[in-house]
């Protein structure tokens, strides 16, 4: 069964052991981003702090701290599973006869129970502030020292395009700027950013709504490297497996998680500007000072006695890593229908997951490694991967040391380098320019004559599956033990 809220996953971490309430009184700024910090690295639990200086609300972090936190908070046993329940949903074919169209009924009626559903009212409207809403009441972090502020961390961001009326969902920080007022870090290449260009070339002010505080699946689907076009309410209602029950705002027609724990609503004016940042971010490095767009907060809904999320990203592992590692798995049978050859992708959280991508091939023809580097670039946001390397399908490519053995062994650097320009992540301060620069795809495939390699490949040393397991069955014999 789902998470009917973030209360309800709260209570389940607590029942499993994954929960550490800390009833000392800590400070939002930078204190309780170093005890954060700290529990991540060794694996510890979800921390909720019951006592935040300056707010009467209680604060949430860490709550995917762990690999297996984390499946258990996206509802599977592991994060591999995640695979079987895109499979499911990727191999349901139009059906050809009566029979099979009968037979599809009840798959047909369990995609449309994903749909998002809308309510009249929700818990999120228990507690109204339009008069002077006060962004200071809420225990909003401060996580590393060179930040330009407090950010707000896990939000879900709420827009229509003013074209279509489609939704847009996203996650993206916002520098508190006053009690009304946040930056709205919107990049180039988002869903977001695209729809503020729409208001800007319309002249038309733009409708925002956050939501903060929701269930796991939810929260994950907004962070997800969806296809154009593919709204994330219904993508959380196929993690779920129910639908995301939603209320529309009190102040616009923006519909929000009517389960959320507190929401801002506002606008963006078009032509309006301001300084955002720097952030410690999860690169590992501060992204430095921009200018974004402004978020004027009109109202702060909440629920009674609220709980307030947040994380803290910076130099992996943190947690947002986890989240990363869940889209590798699930989006990965997506890759294979258009790139069948490919047998597994790893996404190093060492290289903040833009940065590099190990993939394993089922090698057929001269130059398929290539084929599928070019290809990756164009796969949805694969676009922003620095550098792509493609090995042979023999090669665990979840195994660094088996990736760095065959990276050195299997590699002339300059038959087997691909250097190509294109759009790279905002946050890769390496690239001479915001948004561009050039990219790395490394064949480390064994090579076929055909690709100029004219010596005899040698083959990789191993022992006889026999001989292994007449050590294995006479090792006590040999007193090695």
């Amino acid at each position: 069964m789902p998470f009917k809220d973030l209360r309800d996953y709260i209570a389940a971490l607590g029942k499993r052991g994954e929960l550490k309430v800390i009833n000392k009184e800590i400070s939002p700024v930078l204190e309780a981003a170093e005890i954060a910090d700290r529990v991540i690295k060794t694996g510890g639990p979800a921390l909720l702090f019951k006592q935040v200086q300056g707010s009467q609300f209680p604060l949430l972090m860490n709550m995917f701290g762990t690999e297996s936190r984390t499946a258990f908070a996206l509802g599977v046993g592991s994060l591999n599973d995640l695979q079987d329940k895109m499979n499911a949903l990727l191999g349901q074919k139009p059906p050809e006869t009566l029979w099979g169209k009968l037979k599809m009924l009840p798959k047909l009626k369990q995609l449309s129970d994903m749909l998002p559903k809308t309510r009249q009212d929700g818990p999120c409207h228990e507690v109204i502030i339009s008069d002077n809403p006060d962004l200071n009441e809420l225990p909003i972090v401060k996580t590393w020292p060179l930040d330009g502020g407090k950010f707000i961390t896990l939000p879900l961001v709420f827009t229509k395009d003013p074209v279509t009326g489609g939704r847009n969902v996203g996650m993206y920080r916002m520098h508190v700027y006053d009690a009304k007022t946040t930056g709205m870090h919107w990049h180039m290449h988002r869903h977001g950013a695209a729809h503020f260009r729409k208001h800007r070339d319309l002249n038309r002010r733009m409708d925002v709504a956050v939501a903060i505080g929701i269930d796991p699946q939810t929260l994950y689907a907004a962070t997800a490297p969806l296809p154009d076009g593919v709204d994330e309410m219904i993508f959380a209602g196929f993690l779920r497996e129910e639908p995301v029950e939603l209320v529309k705002c009190i102040n616009s027609d923006l519909e929000v998680p009517a389960h959320a724990e507190f929401v801002l609503e506002g606008y963006v004016d078009p032509g309006e500007m301001r300084t955002e940042g720097p952030f410690g971010d999860h690169t590992g490095y501060y992204s430095m000072e921009d200018q974004y767009p402004v978020f004027h907060i009109t109202a702060i809904t909440h629920r009674n006695d609220p709980v307030y999320p947040a994380t803290i990203v910076g130099k992996p592992p943190m947690e947002d890593c986890y989240l990363g590692k869940a889209s590798e798995r699930l989006f990965l049978p997506l890759v294979r229908k258009i790139l069948p050859e490919i047998v597994d992708i790893n996404l190093p959280v060492e290289g903040v997951f833009h940065n590099m991508a190990f993939v394993s091939i089922d090698k057929a023809v001269p130059g398929h490694a290539r084929k599928v580097i070019n290809a990756i670039w164009g796969l949805g946001q694969f676009m922003f991967t620095k550098i792509v390397i493609v090995f042979d399908k023999d090669v665990n490519v979840q195994n660094i040391k088996d990736v760095i053995w065959r990276l050195g062994n299997n590699v002339d650097p300059q038959r087997d380098i691909i250097i190509q320009q294109g759009p790279v992540d905002v946050l890769n301060h390496a690239s001479p320019e915001i948004g561009f620069g050039s990219k790395m795809g490394i064949d480390a495939t064994k090579k076929l004559k055909e690709e100029g390699h004219k010596r005899v490949w040698p083959p990789v040393i191993s022992m006889p599956a026999e001989i292994k397991e007449l050590v294995t069955k006479n090792w006590k014999e040999y007193g090695l033990d």
